[in-house]
């Protein structure tokens, strides 16, 4: 079976190790946080080539507020300044994108420029590309609670009518679908308040490589590991089911 047929359909990356690239070279961290901006282009038209339908990119999570101010002004910034004039970019790869998060805390200038993006690229046929942007699964799946809530006491559903599918239905307007493969860069193995709804039967891969050092040939193999998974779902192969 070739790697394109094998392939997971949803990938999510969390993007971790970019202020540690940074300080092993002697450098400031926003240096690092560049390079991996930089580095989402070139993964982003792999993971296309590849067969991959959706990628989804944990950028900014809720708790990264806390780093300090200066790094997260920068952070914003290169959101708005550089990363976004990648992905434009990749119009030509016919590359989707969606931004997962509330928005609400974001400046002006930056969610214009995330609506705009989403707009000019709303036609594309090619791989959908989900960036989260002050992200956490839980906030999440409390926003979808709320909103159910909110149906429930206005009479539009009754209690019987919450399943996982209207959860599913209320979560942040994306295109993430149930996650086949997660990845975490930089050496950590946890999930990070990452996609925690879609992730229920994703296969885990974590890997010591930093971001930027994160190549084509990284995601290749993690998708060659993929592909050598039993996935079953909670039942069991027809092997063992024999």
């Amino acid at each position: 079976m070739s790697e394109k047929q094998n392939c997971p359909r949803h990938v999510a990356i969390i993007l971790d190790g970019n202020g540690r690239w940074a300080e092993r070279q002697g450098r400031e961290r926003t240096f690092g946080h560049e390079a991996g901006a930089e580095n989402v282009k070139t993964i982003v038209r792999e993971a296309g080539h590849m067969g991959i339908e959706r990628l989804t990119l944990y950028a900014f999570s809720t708790e990264n507020w806390k780093r300090p101010q200066p790094e997260v002004d920068f952070l914003m910034e290169l959101f708005k300044d550089y990363l976004f004039e990648q992905l434009r970019d990749l119009m030509k790869d016919g590359v989707q994108l969606h931004v997962v998060g509330e928005r609400s805390r974001l400046s002006e200038g930056l969610r214009r420029e995330i609506e705009s993006c989403e707009a000019d690229t709303r036609d594309n046929t090619g791989l959908i590309l989900n960036v989260a942007i002050n992200y956490g699964g839980r906030d999440e799946i409390v926003h979808a609670a709320r909103q159910l809530a909110e149906e429930v006491k206005e009479g539009k559903l009754s209690p019987e009518d919450i399943t996982e599918e209207a959860i599913g239905e209320r979560l942040y307007p994306s295109d993430a679908a149930d996650v086949d493969l997660l990845i975490r860069t930089g050496g950590e193995s946890r999930i990070s308040n990452f996609l925690l709804w879609q992730i229920s039967y994703s296969e885990l891969y974590f890997t010591p490589v930093l971001w930027p050092d994160f190549t084509v040939e990284e995601l290749h193999k993690a998708v060659a590991w993929y592909g050598g998974r039993d996935r079953r779902f909670g039942g069991l192969n027809e092997e063992v089911a024999q």
